[in-house]
């Protein structure tokens, strides 16, 4: 979905850059699912166990790690433990493709934009998530005492479908 925010000399491209890769069964999932909607800020949300998790949205988060694996895997999980697994010793394809079969060593939930990822639901870290939506609303809605997408001195929001 892509949101285009017109002004009198420009135009802002708005596109939802936030991924959240849930369980649904998941407590702080829910957690971070409902604070993004607290705050009006567009996210897509993918479940890590319905089998569509890609190569390429995996190589996404292990690319934004700051502590690689160890950032997005749980090493508590059942089949890591049972197996003795060495992510160390795996190529970064095998390790692609062990996620993709085994969606349950990740930990969750993991958020990803643009330029990072955090992993579990962390109330002041969350908020890095923040500035940039803030600061292309408020560019266009300075006298607006809050961020809102329906408010009256909002910008035109148009779907570009």
């Amino acid at each position: 979905m892509l949101f285009m925010a017109k002004n009198r000399n420009s135009v802002v491209n708005l596109s939802i850059m936030i991924k959240i890769y849930y369980s649904p069964s998941c407590s702080s999932c829910r957690k971070v699912k409902k604070w993004f909607d607290e705050q009006k800020i567009p996210y897509e949300s993918k479940d890590i166990f319905s089998g569509t998790l890609t190569e390429a949205e995996i190589m996404e988060m292990i690319s934004k790690t700051l502590d690689g694996t160890d950032e997005i895997i749980s090493t508590r999980s059942k089949i890591v433990q049972n197996n003795n697994i060495d992510f160390d010793s795996m190529t970064i394809s095998e390790l692609v493709s062990f996620i993709k079969k085994n969606p349950s060593v990740l930990k969750r939930p993991i958020i990803v934009d643009d330029h990072r990822l955090q992993v579990g639901y962390n109330e002041e870290e969350i908020r890095t998530f923040i500035p940039r939506a803030r600061r292309i609303a408020t560019m266009y809605c300075r006298d607006c005492p809050k961020y809102e997408l329906d408010c009256p001195g909002a910008p035109d929001w148009e779907e570009d479908k």
